[in-house]
């Protein structure tokens, strides 16, 4: 091997072998014994290590035969040798497959990531595909509305492509405030491109990847881009863009050109057309957007599906939700390695006042009493904390109280919201809601609220101011004509439960997810309603569940379940048990109402033979019959106590 055995001196006359080798065109007789054993000595080590090993062999080789190298046996060592070369040649191809193997890799976008991984984001059933690309430019238009502090009107249209049945154009259009022209492409044609990510208050969109995820399977099922007007107010221009995504880069490919919006003072609308199912009934578009509207009172949502049908969701109030604000990390939710990272980005330049201006809840006393824990000088310049004594530090706020980070980063729907949202879209006989103050997990401030819609409608019985009871016939009438478009169950079904975060429904995963396993784990008996073993209740009634945080612990990128930390397991057992107790209380009061109104019936049936009797004794005439079984039932109602 010329890389290994090289005979030549770096500054003698004598030719390498290589040179030799390249010159003549032929590979040379390999040497052995001492002369190996000289040429390895001469050799860089890690050269002189195979050649020795080479070398070695074949003297041994020499030694097994007749004694002699240049006899029979130096001949066995040359064989002995040949051996030698092939494991050096097997060494050089491992060398060769290692440096091939290295050209080989590369780098890899996010975007490819996602491409190939797509189920990761909710794309995995053409059903689903088109429920997500909906959620997010949905979620989108609705933050940005609220944002600018503009009262949510969306539209949202599905068209079928091309007449395909497994094809669809979804188009959602806003009265937002508009996209500037320079960020259009990178919001809809770049992977984690947003404003929402690094700061600490309440959205419905975190990671930035959502709606560009969706323009990218568009392009995957359809090869089409992804069509964005924007017009960013009355007096700015409009533009229409055309956006590819280079999925090798995780770049835009955009092309743009100046249009004429006609009736449209601002806003955005977004069209993507891709492979999907359109189906109706329960996790379906349509089911959807019923519950955005049940958890975004203030919102106004028009859907037109490829059927032609189209649903209007008026809003049920003009208040927008309270604006939120942004906060600092709180230190109990900050872990080692962000820790350092705040250290050396921070631009204070001693140590108490990094800790008083870059996190939340920290005063002078709480920042002197951190650093007397750490044993660190509360003079010590942020950028030369050292590792060891970050960590000191780090136990060191972990041991200290400190007050819980402010609430004024999440805007809960409130008691009134959800009782406005559940009135609007649930047709029910009782409707109770609760909102939970706020609590902390991992230094992050959330909120639980919970709410129940129950009974349907003129199924439970009503009592006048008299003290009659009677069926609301009326209520009855109300009721909905197609059952997919209801969202209470019937009363021998399991309880509807919907799902909610930062005011975004969740409809997949809903055994993984943590609010199941708390309405599980609720003992509804207690509160007179059926519930199997380990399974939600029986009975025509929905659970509304809603968690409001600055970072919601989601499962996957997918954002369809909520990790089950035990703040928030214990605070959502805490709502709906509060809920619960005042649902007893009314199904105790129907049951008793619908016992007290059999017996009455009993009363009914037997005083008008009572009165035939008085008839029969007083000779009374049928006007003061009536009159009299009349005076009996009222006073017969009015005695019994409820």
């Amino acid at each position: 091997m010329s890389d290994t055995i090289g005979m030549g001196e770096p500054d003698g006359g004598v030719p390498a072998q290589g040179e030799l080798f390249a010159a003549e065109g032929t590979a040379p007789a390999k040497p052995h014994g001492p002369v190996a054993r000289g040429a390895a000595a001469a050799a860089p080590p890690r050269e002189r290590a195979e050649a020795g090993d080479g070398a070695g062999e074949g003297a041994d080789a020499g030694d097994d035969g007749s004694g002699s190298a240049d006899g029979d046996g130096g001949d066995h060592g040359g064989g002995e040798d040949d051996g030698g070369e092939d494991a050096g040649d097997g060494k050089e191809r491992n060398g060769n497959a290692a440096v091939r193997m290295a050209k080989k890799q590369r780098e890899i976008s996010v975007s490819e990531f996602f491409t190939k991984n797509r189920h990761l984001l909710g794309f995995d059933s053409p059903r689903k595909a088109l429920l997500t690309a909906v959620k997010e430019a949905v979620d989108n238009s609705l933050d940005a509305c609220e944002e600018a502090r503009i009262r949510p009107e969306l539209i949202v249209e599905i068209k079928k492509l091309d007449g395909r049945e497994d094809a669809f154009t979804v188009a959602i259009e806003d009265n937002g405030p508009g996209i500037v022209k320079q960020n259009v492409p990178n919001v809809f044609g770049k992977l984690l491109y947003g404003s929402k990510f690094h700061r600490l208050r309440q959205s419905r969109g975190q990671q930035g990847i959502g709606i560009s995820a969706a323009g990218m399977y568009g392009q995957l099922t359809t090869g089409r881009p992804v069509r964005v007007k924007s017009k960013p107010g009355k007096r700015a221009k409009a533009w229409e863009f055309t956006i590819r995504i280079d999925t090798a880069r995780n770049t835009p490919v955009a092309v743009e050109k100046e249009i004429d919006w006609e009736g449209k003072d601002q806003g955005t609308r977004v069209e993507i057309d891709m492979e999907g199912e359109f189906r109706r009934g329960q996790k379906s578009v349509g089911e959807f957007l019923k519950l955005v509207a049940v958890a975004n009172p203030h919102a106004k949502l028009s859907f037109h599906d490829p059927e032609g049908q189209t649903v209007v969701f008026e809003a049920a109030t003009k208040e927008l939700p309270k604006e939120t604000d942004e906060i600092k990390p709180h230190p109990h939710g900050v872990e080692l390695g962000i820790l350092m990272k705040m250290l050396q980005e921070s631009q204070e330049k001693l140590l108490h006042l990094c800790l008083q201006r870059d996190f939340s809840r920290v005063g002078p006393k709480v920042a002197k009493e951190i650093c007397d824990r750490a044993k660190i000088s509360e003079k010590t310049h942020p950028k030369k904390v050292a590792r060891e004594q970050a960590a000191a530090l780090k136990k060191a706020i972990d041991a200290t109280k400190i007050m819980a980070p402010p609430s004024s980063c999440i805007a809960p729907i409130g008691e009134k919201g959800i009782l406005d949202g559940l009135r609007k879209e649930v047709e029910a006989d009782f409707y109770v809601a609760t909102t939970r103050s706020p609590v902390v997990y991992r230094g992050h401030p959330f909120q639980i609220e919970v709410g129940i819609a129950y009974g349907r409608p003129g199924d439970t019985l009503d009592v006048t101011e008299t003290g009659k009871i009677f069926a609301d016939e009326e209520k009855k009438k109300r009721r909905k004509a197609l059952a997919e478009e209801e969202l209470l169950a019937q009363a021998d079904e399991p309880a509807r439960l919907i799902r909610f975060a930062n005011r975004v429904p969740l409809l997949f995963q809903q055994s993984a997810c943590a609010i199941t396993k708390a309405v599980i784990a609720t003992n509804w008996r207690a509160y007179g309603l059926t519930q199997p073993r380990g399974a939600i209740p029986v009975g025509p009634m929905v659970v509304f569940v809603h968690i409001a945080s600055v970072w919601v612990p989601f499962t996957s990128e997918s954002k369809e379940a909520i990790a089950g930390y035990d703040e928030i397991l214990k605070e959502l057992k805490l709502g709906l048990q509060d809920c619960g107790r005042k649902l007893g209380t009314y199904v105790r009061k129907g049951k008793r109402l619908a016992s007290e109104y059999q017996k009455r019936n009993y009363i009914t049936t037997y005083i008008p033979h009572i009165g035939q009797a008085l008839r029969d004794i007083l000779a009374l005439n049928d006007r003061q019959v009536e009159e009299c079984v009349s005076n009996l039932t009222d006073v017969l109602e009015r005695s019994r106590k409820l």
